[in-house]
């Protein structure tokens, strides 16, 4: 049996937590706030063997970009673990990673989600689409890696998260544009980790008034400078994204902050392309990623 899911990445511009559930239910926790899916992202493959004397049940390698942890995909594979006996199948599992993990592009949600598909397909367990979204988002919460990527990245497209919580129970708004491009550039890796326990309150001031802004101009030139304000208000804008940010800026080109990375994002119409790429170009320490929005969301792959 095997089978293989692929999840965007997904960039995230502001956003609000919500860790104040009285139950702490982790599926009821999570953020609203704004971002945007882009094709790039995680592929995961699953094939499950008989077991052949291995200490574990299964064994989780990566493929291009190195993750640091496999905590989120450990705590994915053990949840399916508890739905049968298999105790004698062995499930051999490649994260196949186009993103730079630890950027603010959303590579653990994307990691989680496309392995929760992976195994749902391999296992013909069956599940109802968004409790397979929902033990991903579990898996965020719980490793403390994200709030509202799996939810983001199940739907895919620019979305603005209206309701935080896993798939079936937060709710995203998508917003269509024109076709545009998203252009990043990747200097330094940032802990969520750390930003979600050490900055909630300052975060969560400014994030929840943006929404009802963003709701109400649906525009993703304005989302950018959202992100902007945001990521200054935060205090996670280094030096040099600012000399970028400036020169951008001089360009009459719009951006914005990944969260949480020292990432700058762009997205513009097409013919504004080889101008951004030209500026990123004269930052050579930095990971460019080209790409357009990925309007479709995780899903599983047929070949």
């Amino acid at each position: 049996m095997e089978a293989k899911a692929f999840c965007p990445a997904h960039i995230t511009g502001f956003f609000t937590a919500h860790l104040d559930d009285s139950q702490l239910v982790s599926e009821n926790l999570g953020s609203t706030g704004a971002g945007f899916s882009i094709k790039h992202g995680v592929t995961t493959s699953v094939r499950v063997e008989e077991r052949r004397g291995q200490e574990s049940n299964f064994k989780i390698t990566t493929i291009g970009y190195e993750s640091d942890k496999t905590d989120v995909s450990e705590f994915v594979v053990n949840e399916f673990l508890q739905m049968g006996d298999f105790t004698d199948r062995f499930f051999d599992i490649r994260h196949e990673i186009t993103i730079p993990v630890g950027y603010g592009l959303g590579s653990s949600g994307a990691s989680a989600l496309s392995l929760s598909y992976a195994l749902d397909k391999a296992l013909q367990t069956k599940l109802d689409k968004t409790r397979v979204g929902e033990i991903a988002h579990n898996a965020e919460v719980n490793c403390k890696t994200g709030l509202g990527d799996v939810l983001a990245a199940y739907h895919g497209g620019f979305e603005i998260r209206i309701k935080p919580g896993a798939p079936g129970i937060g709710s995203v708004e998508q917003i269509s544009t024109e076709e545009i491009s998203t252009v990043m550039i990747c200097f330094s890796p940032v802990s969520t980790n750390r930003f979600i326990k050490e900055r909630l309150s300052q975060i969560n001031g400014l994030g929840g008034k943006m929404v009802g802004r963003l709701l109400e101009s649906r525009d993703y030139e304005y989302f950018q400078d959202m992100s902007l304000e945001f990521a200054r208000y935060v205090g996670v804008v280094t030096p040099k994204m600012q000399r970028l940010v400036n020169e951008l800026s001089e360009n009459n080109i719009k951006c914005g902050i990944a969260l949480f990375g020292e990432t700058v994002f762009t997205m513009i119409p097409k013919s504004k392309e080889d101008a951004v790429l030209a500026i990123l170009s004269r930052y050579p320490d930095g990971t460019i990623i080209k790409s357009e929005l990925d309007n479709i969301g995780a899903r599983v792959l047929n070949n």
